[in-house]
């Protein structure tokens, strides 16, 4: 197939912005979904050029009706879905556990997790019905996937769930031609990461200043995931600064 399309979420800023630039440089059309019109709209003008092109779609991934719109909308205008990143994704407060707010324990499952799902139900749904058959999904999963920080429970939590969510779709997908894969990230210097800098709560108590990497390096692991004919899949990636003090927490 000339044209590829690719779905990425949370793609205004951070890691879903460099890997939507990563896969416009591959040729890809990549379609943004996020909350944010202008964050989006931003991505968009720093893909200008590029050999792919990027376009926007507000979406809210907790949403049923907004992502079932929004895969609509890729098929009504593009007729395929090849390729979904899901990366959208938050915190929560780095409180006690017993100091966490149900309503933040839900906003963060909201996001993570369950938008998480419900993209995946419906890229499954494309994939599994459109000629050719078949896509790849890659999911936005954590070193927090393998290896807790303090206080960081909803995060935590949600991002183990994520590799369940990867390995049932891996395994169900099978006979669709669907592939599904987990990138998990340490420390790319995003807005959300950037703190890590300054000075992250360690388990043994206390607080140290961490590298980071430069985003593009996932947005270019994921290019590479992406660029896999379906017979092949990455199953599980990690990208780290080599220095981070992850190897050997967890």
């Amino acid at each position: 197939m000339s044209q590829r399309i690719a779905v990425v979420t949370g793609g205004g800023s951070g890691i879903g912005a460099a890997v939507a630039l990563a896969l416009a440089e591959d040729a890809w059309t990549v379609v943004l979904a996020g909350r944010h019109k202008e964050t989006l709209d931003e991505t968009v003008a720093r893909g200008s050029g590029l050999t792919g092109t990027l376009e926007a779609v507000p979406t809210d991934v907790t949403d049923e009706a907004s992502v079932r719109q929004l895969f609509e909308n890729v098929v009504a205008g593009h007729g395929r879905v090849d390729l979904l990143f899901n990366n959208a994704g938050i915190g929560a407060p780095n409180v006690d556990i017993d100091a966490l707010e149900l309503d933040d324990w839900n906003k963060v499952v909201a996001v993570n997790l369950t938008g998480a799902f419900l993209c995946t139900r419906e890229a499954f749904r494309v994939m599994r019905n459109q000629q050719p058959q078949g896509g790849r999904i890659i999911n936005n999963g954590s070193i927090s996937a393998h290896a807790p920080r303090p206080k960081s429970i909803a995060y935590t939590a949600t991002k183990h769930a994520i590799t369940g969510l990867t390995k049932s779709t891996s395994l169900d997908g099978r006979a669709f031609d669907i592939a599904c894969g987990q990138i998990d990230i340490g420390n790319a210097a995003t807005d959300m990461a950037s703190g890590a800098a300054a000075g992250a709560a360690q388990a043994d108590g206390f607080v140290r200043s961490e590298p980071l990497m430069d985003v593009g390096e996932v947005g270019r692991a994921v290019r590479y995931m992406a660029s896999l004919p379906l017979d092949a899949n990455v199953a599980s990636l990690t990208v780290l600064p080599p220095k981070m003090p992850f190897i050997g927490r967890g």
